[in-house]
Parts: C-alpha cells; structure tokens; sequence
C-alpha cells in the first residue's frame, strides 16, 4: 500500500492537489486559480475544460514537488463544489456550454414556475431541499430548454449531466473509453432531484422537471473503492473517495457524532451540524442535506445553512471597487478604524440563500454618512460574514434543540483574527480554529484512505484533530443587541429589489 493519500480539492475559485499522511499532515501540495466568467448579470459560468487541465497540473505540480508517483498513494479522493452543473457529449467528451455555476440565477423564472405550481416547498420533503436558483436540478432544465439538442442528446444517453465530481471521475476513469459516470450521495443529495431517504432518485420529481434518466450518474457511497485512474499523472491510483466540499469538510472536522458542528468560510460560507442516520426536517429555512457515507453503513445527514457570498465579499471589494490589492490587506484597513461606522453591508448579490431564501433580494450597504471611509467598508464587509453566520447558528438551535457549544472553523478566511474575534462576539459561544484548516481536501483523503484500509476507522481521524487556537467571546450583551438589530434591519432593506 503507498504510503500517503491524494486529495483533488475543486473550488469554486481554484483547484488543488494536496497529498496527506496518516497524521493528516500535509506532503505537498499545488492549486491554480480558473476565470470566473459572467456573462450577463447574475450569470456565473466555468469552463470545464479549464477545470479539467487545472487539475491535471496541480496533480503533477504536487506529485513533483515531493518527487512522488501515483505508486506511494494508498487511494485518491475528490471534494468538489456542489451545485454547478455541466452537461457534456459521451462520444467526445466535449461540454455542452460552460459550466453553470452553483451561485449563478439564471434559473429564475423556472423556479417561480414551479414555486407556483405547489410552492417553494413542494419537494422539500423528498429532497430536503426547498426551491431556489441554487440546486442543480433547475440548472439542468435551463440548459435542457435553452441550448438546442441538449435534450434529445440527454435522452439519448448521448449526453451525460454532472456535477463537478462526476465531470472529473469520468475522465479521471477513461473518459470517452469507459469512464465512471457516478455521483456520491453527497452530491446527489444537492440536486433537487435525489429522495434523500433512499439515496436514489426520484422518478416523480425527473417527471415534473422533465429531467431524463438516461443522463444521470449512478449514486455511490462517499467512500468506496470505484476503480483505477487511467489518466496521467495518477495513473493506476485507487480513486475511493468523493465528497462535496462541505460534507468533506464536516469529515476533515471529525465531526461523526450528532450535535458536532463546523462552518467553512470560503466563497461563501457553509455551516453544518451532523444529525445522525435520520434527516431533520428544518424549520427555520435551513437545508437537510447527505452528511456522508462511509462503505455499506448506513448514511448520515446533516442540516446545513447555506450563505452565498462572505469571502467573495472580500474579492469583490479587491477586484471591482479596488480597495486593496491582496484579500489579506482586508485585516489591516479594517483594523484602522475602531468600529464599523454604523454601516452595515447585506451581500445579496445572487440573492439570499439561508435562512431567508429571498432570490429577489439585491446588495445593499446601509447607514452611509459623510463620516464613513473605506475602512469601515471593509470592517462592516467581514462583519457581514460573522452575522450571516449568526443567523443561521440561530436557525440551526431552533430546528436541532441544541445549544452551539463551541464553533468548529476552516477555509481561507480563519486567518483573519478581526473576523474570528468578531464572529466569537456576535454568536457569545467560542470559535475554535484546528491544527489543519485544508479541512475540505482533507476530508476527501479520509474518505479515501478508510476506503481502502488506510485508516482502521473514524477514530484514527478523531485523533488526528487538534486545536491551535480558540477565540472567545468578549462583547457586552447589549452592544451585541445592537448590532445584531441593525443587521436585521439592513437585511429587510435588501428584500424585494427584483421584481
């Protein structure tokens, strides 16, 4: 068996390559960032082939770094963003179109068409999911209805949908000579389309979006061996794991017991807490989603709040208004000034996803006076995170009946000690930062690595968690009370701006 295990970690913004040994400490590792195309607003797109060639170089990257083979990893696993769909020709490999991305509304007007028909939780029970331009299932549908033969080829079985993961398997596994086209439950879990309760899907709700079964991947477990890769540079490696990249992290968090909870602040930000073998019903606009599962066992499920924009919130500031070169400089202009002002940012910019789902809401910055700088911009941007996230640890409590001990933390922005003090404030609970915060690639390599006898069981990777640092709340309650009041209220000025 190799001595190490493989992560292909696929992000919204960037692709990487990580190897970990048994400890879950990292051997080497190699990321590429890819456009973001927007062709009109509220479009979002990938091209898959970009995608695809991304990760082939950050493999070889990472492999060469450490002057390792595919011969010294024990399996490979892959994490992926969930959501963003692709439809591609099985006989050339070709995607139909660029890949429509999770954050991406065009599929607007198909769910108000369905939302009217039975309203926005007319498949919630099945799926755990309520209708939004968010899930993959409606993506498909515009793609279905807007590109011209997509539907026949899909028909056909000529054309082959997936998310990230299955896109990169099926090439991964020989492409257009026999490649895997399979999804993990996970995955399948975020498409509208999948009975969360049998792990399969559901032949009523392909009826009412007329979506064909010929063009869907088998569902698998999350970790299993699924066969050898035929690509270069890992050819001959197990791949064994897939995950999407919230549910990876929520394994890379050890979080295996009912009531242990993580949130990942990347893109956007993702909070889940593990329910155990029975999916929760939420109420309190949180999603029931596919926690993971490991082999045969039995699968488990989590409630998740989902927000669409925090660390893009960052980028946006760099990239469109110019306010800094580096998404790291964000700490130091924020820090210059004592407070935020009084402003408050809400970024809605493809809407607000939990626990709102509001499409038609729109960004607004709030409370704007001749005496605010473009520190407390920056300042009122990061706190934005850390109240979106205390909206849905709020809405998490309600539905789960557990109090939030402590907050598990990873992903690029857990660097920021403005934000991790802040987000300890406004929640009063502590938040806890690991030893390893490449929480999501290394999921997939446990998933992997269990897969194939690399590690004996979930304990093995219990013990490889560690603390480096706890934030601990330190604000008066009533100045947490006004803030929080102002926040809700720049949140109701955001609603309804889309007609």
């Amino acid at each position: 068996m190799g001595r190490y295990v493989g992560a292909i970690d696929q992000g919204t913004t960037s692709s990487r390559f990580i190897v970990f040994d048994r400890h879950g400490a990292i051997v080497s590792a190699a990321h590429k960032e890819h456009a973001q195309i927007y062709p009109r607003p509220g479009w979002v797109e990938h091209d898959p082939l970009e995608i695809l060639h991304n990760t082939y170089e950050v493999i070889g990257a990472a492999l060469a770094r450490a002057s390792l083979t595919s011969a010294d990893l024990a399996a490979v696993g892959i994490t992926n963003q969930r959501e963003t769909t692709i439809l591609w020709e099985r006989e050339t490999g070709r995607p139909i179109g660029n890949a429509i991305v999770w954050m991406d509304t065009r599929n607007e007007r198909l769910v108000h068409r369905y939302r009217e028909e039975g309203g926005q939780d007319r498949f919630r029970a099945r799926t755990g999911l309520p209708l939004a331009t968010y899930f993959s299932g409606l993506k498909l549908l515009w793609i279905f209805e807007n590109i011209a033969g997509a539907r026949a080829q899909a028909e056909a079985g000529e054309a082959l949908f997936g998310t990230i993961d299955s896109w990169l398997v099926w090439n991964l596994t020989g492409g257009r000579a026999g490649g895997a086209h399979i999804t993990d439950v996970t995955n399948a879990s975020r498409t509208q389309l999948m009975d969360i309760a049998r792990c399969a899907w559901d032949e009523e709700i392909l009826a009412a979006f007329g979506i064909p079964r010929a063009s869907l991947p088998e569902i698998v477990p999350s970790s299993s061996v699924y066969g050898e890769i035929r690509a270069a540079p890992l050819t001959g490696a197990r791949l064994a794991g897939i995950l999407g990249d919230q549910q990876a992290a929520l394994v890379g968090q050890a979080c295996f017991a009912p009531g242990e909870a993580k949130n990942t602040y990347g893109t956007g930000s993702f909070l889940l807490m593990n329910t155990g073998t029975r999916p929760v019903a939420s109420r309190a606009g949180l999603l029931t989603t596919l926690a993971y599962q490991l082999g045969e066992a039995p699968a488990h499920y989590a409630l998740e709040g989902a927000i669409a924009i925090t660390g893009a919130l960052v980028q946006w500031l760099r990239d469109n208004l110019k306010f800094f070169e580096a998404a790291h400089e964000i700490e130091a202009l924020a820090r210059s000034v004592p407070d935020n002002g009084d402003v408050y940012i809400v970024p809605a910019f493809s809407g607000l996803y939990a626990p709102y789902w509001k499409d038609s809401a729109r960004g607004v910055i709030a409370g704007l006076t001749r005496f605010a700088t473009r520190a407390h911009i920056a300042r009122a941007a990061l706190e934005a995170t850390a109240y979106q996230v205390r909206d849905v640890v709020e809405a998490m409590e309600a539905d789960s009946g557990i109090r939030l001990a402590s907050l598990r933390t990873d992903g690029g922005m857990v660097g920021n000690a403005l934000l991790m003090q802040f987000q300890a404030d406004i929640l009063n609970a502590p938040v806890v930062r690991p030893r390893m915060t490449e929480t999501t690639a290394l999921g997939a390599a446990y998933a992997a690595g269990l897969a194939v006898g690399y590690w004996e069981n979930i304990e093995d990777l219990r013990a490889n968690w560690g603390v480096d640092r706890i934030w601990q709340p330190a604000m008066a309650e009533e100045v947490r009370a006004g803030y929080c009041r102002s926040w809700k209220k720049a949140v109701r000025r955001s609603f309804d701006w889309v007609e």
